[in-house]
């Protein structure tokens, strides 16, 4: 049996504006773009690419699928996100299940969660 890889595709009104954002928020670099398409990948780790996908439509509701950023300040982490431009969707953090985050828009409104991974805050 082969082994099985993945990535993500994050529909955007522009990538390459978007690009910066995601690169720095993840730690990834943006490896370039070409068309519809800017392709990021971890910084010398693993993990799956996240592609930047050009699309006609604007967001017109919840992401089916959102992503997680986990760390163990979720505070400090969101502080730094927003200097990068995203933007909290509610003040303060969720918690459910010993498990708190704080919920997050990218520049472009795309949802994510600063998530504490059930670490003790």
């Amino acid at each position: 049996m082969s082994e099985i890889g993945f990535g993500l595709v994050l529909d955007a009104a522009d990538p390459e504006a978007l690009a910066p954002f995601w690169a720095a928020a993840l730690r990834y670099t943006v490896v370039g773009g070409v068309g519809a398409y800017v392709l990021l990948v971890p910084e010398g780790r693993s993990g799956p690419k996240l592609l930047l996908q050009k699309v006609p439509e604007g967001k017109s509701g919840k992401n089916r699928m959102h992503l997680d950023i986990e760390v163990l300040d979720i505070q400090a982490e969101a502080d730094r996100l927003e200097a990068l431009g995203a933007r909290r969707l509610r003040p303060g953090a969720v918690g459910e299940h010993g498990h708190r985050w704080i919920l997050m828009v990218d520049p472009e409104g795309n949802e994510f969660c600063v998530c504490d991974a059930g670490t003790a805050q």
